[in-house]
């Protein structure tokens, strides 16, 4: 339990060490890597509490798609991020105002938190968890049986939604050749092939 706990406590002061270099690095390629050690981190902590199923959602989901592609639009985009800052410190006064509000809600909301006695039993009568399957086959169960049409309405809408996003981004310029493959396919032969009979000496 000891060792339990101090591998708690570590994974902890990490994520939250590299959280504040996400926002204190001068270079964004050092905070998107940063950004990935603390999806890491937070994965550990996950493992911890025995959501694995959540933990490997965060390693494949965030680090291997979301963290990665930030990476590479970081690096292949650009973008002038000194422009992007200037003007930034006569707004710090504000920001700094916005934070402090916020972490004093933040307190007054967890000061006065009150956990109920039967909490953990009130939670087992809601959602009773089974003793003899692992979590993520619990959840598996419970996705494609209860709320299978729910999960499957859910991809539909981000599909849709992906979709869109190529739909609106999409740019027809005409300065830019295209392929039209409806004009390919119904072509005349006799009309793409020109045959000329060149004599010797003649040019093109």
């Amino acid at each position: 339990m000891v060792i339990v706990t101090f591998i708690f406590y570590l994974f902890a002061s990490i994520a939250i060490a590299s959280a504040l270099m996400v926002i204190l690095a001068r270079n964004p390629v050092h905070s998107v890597l940063w950004l990935i050690l603390t999806f890491f981190t937070a994965s550990a902590l996950f493992v911890l509490m025995g959501a694995e199923l959540i933990a490997m959602l965060l390693m494949i989901v965030y680090v291997g798609a979301v963290a990665v592609l930030f990476l590479f639009v970081v690096m292949m985009l650009d973008v002038d991020f000194a422009q992007l800052r200037y003007g930034m410190a006569q707004y710090f006064p504000l920001g700094l105002l916005i934070g402090t509000i916020i972490l004093v809600e933040l307190g007054l909301a967890f000061g006065d938190w009150i956990y109920a006695d039967n909490a953990p039993a009130l939670r087992a009568a809601v959602m009773p968890a089974p003793q003899d399957v692992e979590n993520t086959a619990a959840i598996g169960r419970i996705l494609y049986t209860d709320y299978v049409y729910m999960f499957q309405a859910a991809g539909l809408i981000l599909f849709v939604a992906m979709v869109g996003a190529i739909v609106l981004t999409m740019r027809h310029r005409k300065d830019v050749k295209r392929q039209n493959i409806l004009s390919q396919i119904y072509r005349d032969p006799a009309k793409s092939v020109e045959l000329k009979d060149i004599k010797p000496g003649q040019g093109l």
